[in-house]
């Protein structure tokens, strides 16, 4: 079988051995954490030094570890005192109280501790209660558009990236094929397996119904500021009444579960955050069209808008959706270094009213920060009108700004 090295990740996972951290892989079910763990097993279990266990919690030979008692009992007698331990678990958050075992393990010496989850709350707040800073969080992300080509064997083609806008970047594909078909099939099971296991299951939702609804909603209203008031009265008037606190909770649950990123507004004059009417983008966009079915000609400035903002992410900027007092800005970017970008998203620049609200909102900020407007325009790479630089989509999802 091939293997696809996706060696971004792999360097972070490796970067983080001997400084004492727990690793923690994070992200939707099947966007690879598994794959990434098991190539970790396997280059660690080829030097004689090393001594690996490994647990995958979604294989049946595992069901009988189901507390943090039976991972200690299982872990405690595997290892081995003269080597560098490598103890790798896949899915902790199904072993009530993991992270005991997890933070007693990562204090021995010469012990590595790398685990994976599909559920953000979960994983974030028991290890910080219980270890502190001593945790390495790696978000792992759907396929960027380069992986894609590499995995579908693709050249750079506006034909390629036509079919990455339609398909996503979940590394499942690989085996599918891209037909429309079975490639939608196959990311609907994703979506019912993360729906059922990371969200109605692990919250005891009740009505399924109406969260399945909202999913869709947030689907066909991708890129678009949303409010729970809104939601609501939408529901009503179709004879379903569910309060807003009800739907906040379901929002947070799929935003726990990877399946949605919740985006909120910043306000560029004031310089403050928002605390209404938010934009949601998904975290694989293969998954959005999957439920919205049809094709992309009616909804494809949506879908680049999504594209857009995980690629932005992937990048390592904190995202939100700009607010001026004329008009909104699709994205202001901060750095982890506090740099600020400001990003629109477009489909095609055709006429010169497109051109002047696109260019305009970003020409009517008055500082100094980077400004760009990416599109899918024909015959444009990169190009700078009033200070301001034209990308050409597959020039930001392959070369970055």
């Amino acid at each position: 079988m091939e293997i696809v090295r996706r060696q971004n990740y792999i360097d972070k996972i490796e970067k983080s051995f001997g400084k004492n951290l727990i690793v923690v892989l994070t992200g939707q079910r099947r966007v690879g954490k598994s794959f990434l763990l098991r190539q970790i097993r396997d280059e660690k279990s080829s030097h004689s030094s090393n001594n690996v266990v490994f647990i995958d919690k979604e294989l049946r030979k595992f069901d009988f570890i189901k507390t943090y008692q039976d991972l200690n009992a299982y872990v405690g007698e595997r290892l081995v005192s003269d080597k560098l331990n490598y103890v790798l678990i896949d899915e902790v958050q199904d072993i009530a109280e993991f992270e005991r075992s997890v933070r007693s393990f990562g204090a021995e010496p010469n012990v590595e501790v790398v685990v994976t989850g599909s559920n953000a709350k979960m994983l974030s707040s028991d290890l910080s209660t219980l270890i502190g800073g001593r945790y390495k969080n790696i978000y792992i992300q759907p396929l960027n558009y380069g992986e894609f080509l590499e995995f579908h064997h693709l050249d750079d083609s506006d034909d390629s990236l036509a079919k990455c806008l339609e398909y996503g970047g979940m590394p499942g594909l690989k085996k599918m094929g891209l037909t429309k078909q079975d490639a939608r099939e196959h990311l609907k099971d994703i979506y019912n397996t993360v729906l059922l296991k990371d969200v109605v299951l692990r919250n005891q939702i009740r009505n399924v119904v109406f969260l399945e609804n909202l999913v869709k909603y947030l689907a066909d209203n991708t890129g678009k500021l949303i409010s729970t008031s809104n939601i609501s009265k939408y529901m009503n008037a179709t004879g379903e009444k569910v309060s807003s606190t009800i739907i906040n909770a379901y929002l947070a649950h799929l935003c726990e579960a990877f399946m949605i990123r919740r985006v909120n507004r910043f306000d560029i004059h004031g310089k403050r955050l928002f605390e209404t009417n938010e934009k949601f983008y998904f975290e694989d966009h293969g998954i959005r069209n999957a439920l919205v079915g049809g094709t992309r000609e009616g909804d494809i400035e949506k879908v680049i808008e999504n594209v857009i903002y995980q690629h932005l992410v992937r990048m390592g900027y904190e995202v939100n959706v700009g607010q001026l007092r004329a008009g909104e800005i699709d994205f202001v970017c901060t750095s982890p270094e506090g740099g600020r970008i400001y990003v629109q998203a477009s489909y095609i620049i055709a006429d010169e009213a497109t051109r002047k609200r696109e260019f305009g909102n970003l020409a009517a900020i008055r500082d100094n920060h980077p400004k760009y407007v990416i599109s899918m325009t024909p015959l444009v790479s990169r190009s700078t009108h009033e200070g301001i630089t034209h990308l050409g989509l597959r020039t930001f999802l392959t070369c970055g700004l």
